[in-house]
C-alpha cells in the first residue's frame, strides 16, 4: 500500500469544524484573560470556552466508543487539535492535558474502574478536569532510578481495603480544579513499597477528587501559556479503595512510558499549530508592510527565500506528527521511538521557526502590539513540558539505542523494536 498524507472526507470535515468552532469561541479567550493578574484567575475565566469544547464533543472525542465516548482516534485528534491550538493554546492544553490524565485509566483500568471512574467525563455538558499527578518537587526525570532512595518519592502504603497516599506533586496541570479544591479525578504516580526499587513497585493509582487530604498549593506564573494552571498538589494521608490502582506495583514504568508516548505524538500538532499561526501573521506583514520601500518586502529575495525555509520546517514537523500518531496507534501504544522523535524535533522546531519569523519581521516583532512575542512564549515551553527533552526525551532514545535487541529500521517500517 503506497504512503498518503492525503485526508478522508471525514477527517476534512472535522478539521473543518474544529476551525469553524475555535474561530467561534477560542478567539476571544486572550480579550478574556488579558489584565488578569493571577494564574488561578486566567484559569476561572477560560472555563466557559472549557464548556464549549465540552458541549461541542472535544472531551469525548477522547474516550473510545467501547467506553462511552465518541472514540476519535489519536492521528484525528492531532488533525483537529492543531486548528484549535493554533487560535488557543490555552484551553486545548486544559483538554489534553484532563486526556493525559485519563490515558493510563483507558488502557489499564478494568471494566469495573472504567464504568465507575469515567462517568464524570461522559457528559455532554459542564467542565469536568483531569490531572495526571507525576512530577514531583526536586524534579522527576529520574523516575525509574532502580536506588529505592531516588525516583518517584509519593508513597501508596496499604491499610486493609485502602491505599493511603502520601506526596507532593507539582506541575499538575488541571490539578486545583475550577475552583481551588481539586480535579475531578487525578491518577497518581506513586510507589507501594519505599523500600523496594521502582521496577517492583511503581504503580497508578486513581484518586477521584476533591477528597480529604488534598491540598491544592501554589500554581507558577508562566510566561507562556498564562492561562493553563499547573499547580503544587500535595496528598496528605488520601484514602480510596485498593481497587483503585491500575495494573498492578511495578506495572507504572509501563503505564507511564505508553502514556507519554500518546501525549509525545500529540504535542507535536500543539507545535505546528503555533508556527503556522506565526507563519500567517510573518506572510501577512510581508504582503503588506513595505517598511520605507517601494514594494512589499516579501518581493525581496530574502524574505521569500526565509518565509520558504520556514514553511518547510512546518510541514516536516506536521507529517512527522502525523506518523507519530499513526505508528502509535497501529502499534497499539507499544511504539515509542517516533512518537519521542516527533515531540523533541517539533518543539525545538517551533522555538527554531519562531525566532526565524522574527528576524523577517524586525524589531517591531519584539513589541506586543504584534503577536510575535505571545506565539514565543507559547513555543518555549514545549522542549521542556510533558517529559524535558533534554531530561527524559533524549535519555529515552539514548536508552533503546544502546539495547543489544535495537532495529534501526523498525519504527521506519511500521515495526516496533524488539526492546521499544
Amino acid at each position: 500500500m503506497p504512503v498518503d498524507f492525503s485526508l478522508t472526507d471525514e477527517q476534512l470535515q472535522a478539521r473543518a469544524q474544529a476551525r469553524a468552532f475555535a474561530e467561534a469561541h477560542l478567539t476571544k479567550v486572550a480579550a478574556t484573560i488579558a489584565g488578569l493578574p493571577t494564574p488561578e484567575e486566567r484559569f476561572r475565566a477560560i472555563r466557559p470556552f472549557y464548556e464549549e469544547m465540552v458541549r461541542a464533543g472535544f472531551l469525548k472525542g477522547l474516550i473510545p466508543e467501547a467506553d462511552g465516548g465518541t472514540g476519535v482516534g489519536l492521528l484525528d485528534l492531532a488533525i483537529t487539535g492543531e486548528e484549535i491550538t493554533a487560535v488557543d493554546v490555552n484551553v486545548s492544553c486544559g483538554l489534553f492535558s484532563s486526556g493525559l490524565g485519563l490515558q493510563p485509566l483507558l488502557h489499564w483500568g478494568t471494566p469495573e474502574q472504567k464504568a465507575r471512574l469515567l462517568t464524570p467525563f461522559l457528559v455532554d455538558d459542564g467542565a469536568p478536569l483531569c490531572a495526571f499527578a507525576f512530577s514531583e518537587v526536586g524534579g522527576t526525570a529520574n523516575f525509574d532510578n532502580p536506588d529505592p532512595e531516588g525516583g518517584i518519592r509519593t508513597i501508596a502504603r496499604r491499610e486493609g481495603d485502602e491505599w493511603v497516599i502520601s506526596g507532593r506533586k507539582q506541575f499538575t496541570t488541571n490539578g486545583a480544579g475550577w475552583d481551588g479544591n481539586g480535579a475531578d479525578l487525578y491518577t497518581v504516580v506513586c510507589r507501594t513499597d519505599p523500600t523496594r526499587p521502582p521496577q517492583s513497585s511503581l504503580a497508578v493509582i486513581a484518586v477521584p477528587g476533591p477528597a480529604e487530604g488534598i491540598h491544592v498549593g501554589r500554581a507558577l506564573d508562566t510566561m507562556g501559556h498564562r492561562a493553563a494552571l499547573s499547580p503544587q498538589v500535595t496528598f496528605d494521608e488520601v484514602r480510596v479503595p485498593v481497587d483503585n490502582i491500575l495494573g498492578a506495583p511495578g506495572d507504572g514504568i509501563e503505564i507511564l512510558t505508553r502514556t507519554f508516548s500518546w501525549s509525545a505524538a500529540l504535542v507535536g500538532s500543539g507545535c505546528v499549530a503555533v508556527m503556522k499561526a506565526a507563519f500567517d501573521a510573518a506572510l501577512e506583514f510581508a504582503r503588506t508592510e513595505r517598511r520605507g520601500g517601494s514594494a512589499p518586502i516579501i518581493t525581496h529575495q530574502n524574505v521569500g527565500y526565509g518565509l520558504a525555509d520556514v514553511k518547510t520546517r512546518i510541514e516536516a514537523a506536521r507529517y512527522l506528527t502525523w506518523k507519530a500518531c499513526h505508528y502509535f496507534e497501529a502499534t497499539g501504544g507499544l511504539g515509542s521511538e517516533i512518537p519521542v522523535m516527533s515531540k523533541i524535533f517539533a518543539s525545538e522546531t517551533a522555538v527554531r521557526v519562531i525566532v526565524d519569523l522574527m528576524e523577517i519581521v524586525g524589531v517591531e516583532s519584539y513589541a506586543t502590539d504584534l503577536p510575535f512575542t505571545g506565539f514565543m512564549q507559547d513555543a518555549l515551553a514545549f522542549p521542556l513540558y510533558d517529559g524535558g527533552n533534554m531530561g527524559i526525551r533524549r535519555r529515552q532514545l539514548h536508552e533503546l539505542f544502546t539495547l543489544p535487541s535495537y532495529d534501526a529500521a523498525a519504527a521506519a517500517e511500521g515495526r516496533v523494536s524488539a526492546s521499544d
